[in-house]
């Protein structure tokens, strides 16, 4: 089963031209509380099966982590679970910081 993947700069693209989808940051609160992706929600790893309900049909899916490698495994199960709109960001929130892309500070 291939998961699909978009790199951090195509991410961008689609965010400038306004393109439709959800941006899930998979992490944990510990890493998520040092910064996220711009209009992302935060979608704990652990709760994906039970949200399972809440994701979109109509339009991309994608999931970030730190690197790439937590997102790649959450969207093959949900390829799994016939969720076929799951796309993985590859390389995560350490690629799109690398490109110089903007990161929003959740600090309290």
């Amino acid at each position: 089963m291939m998961v699909s993947e978009i790199d951090a700069a195509e991410l961008k693209r689609r965010m400038d031209a306004d393109e439709k989808f959800v941006l899930y940051d998979i992490r944990s609160d510990g890493e998520v509380a040092q910064g996220t992706l711009p209009d992302s929600e935060h979608l704990a790893m652990h709760l994906i099966p039970l949200k399972m309900q809440d994701f979109p049909k109509d339009r991309d899916v994608i999931l970030y982590c730190r690197s790439g490698a937590r997102s790649y495994h959450a969207c093959g199960y949900l390829q799994q679970q016939g969720i076929d709109n799951a796309v993985n960001l590859r390389g995560g929130i350490i690629s799109w910081a690398q490109h110089g892309f903007e990161i929003v500070s959740n600090a309290a």
